[in-house]
């Protein structure tokens, strides 16, 4: 990544997801409260992601699944009518309100508004066993809480469509070499989350 590129990406993570937090700051008491009525347990959800040079972070996100839902199958893939997903949670899923949180993380330095999708070190592992370059996705590049791979492309269903994710990634990664292109894919894929969130409609 360019020096410049990186200082203008630095400071639009500062001043948009400053902004992001003030303007969606009115929603929290409403989703706090929602997820609280419909399950027991808490609101907040974190998990372990790995991020920028392979290095782990605990990610934040409002709770969209029962509590515990994955102790007895222990790290499974999400899917299309998730079982384990509440009405609440489908909801904010869809609008992509279970991730405001993550404007935190981006506040930090630990994230980006725009870049690859965090994984968990479960996924990571299995997944760069089987496909090449796919740890390099997340090297000199933070990970974002949308992207390129998470506004056109679904859920992960197969080893396949993880490939299909990864090359998106990689062309994001291309796209940080040069000031021009990382500032139109950047407000390009900020527009398009903006619309998922007022719409609902989008990638899974």
């Amino acid at each position: 990544m360019k020096p410049y590129v990186s200082i203008m990406k630095r400071s639009m993570d500062i001043i948009f997801s400053t902004i992001g937090l003030l303007l969606l700051l009115p929603l929290w008491p409403i989703i706090i409260l929602a997820i609280k009525l419909e399950t027991k347990g808490p609101v907040l959800f974190f998990q372990e992601r790995v991020g920028l040079d392979g290095r782990n972070i605990r990610m934040m996100k409002f709770r969209t699944m029962f509590t515990d839902a994955e102790k007895h199958t222990g790290p499974v893939w999400a899917t299309e009518n998730d079982q384990r997903v509440t009405r609440v949670g489908a909801f904010l899923r869809k609008t992509r309100l279970d991730e405001v949180p993550q404007l935190i993380h981006v506040l930090k330095g630990e994230m980006s508004l725009v870049g690859p999708r965090p994984e968990r070190p479960f996924f990571v592992d299995r997944f760069a066993a089987k496909i090449p370059f796919y740890e390099e996705r997340m090297m000199n590049v933070k990970p974002g809480i949308t992207g390129l791979a998470q506004i056109y492309s679904g859920y992960d269903t197969s080893i396949e469509s993880v490939k299909e994710k990864l090359m998106y990634d990689h062309g994001y990664g291309v796209c940080l070499t040069r000031f021009k292109c990382f500032l139109i894919v950047d407000f390009s894929i900020l527009l398009a989350t903006i619309k998922v969130v007022f719409t609902g409609k989008g990638a899974k």
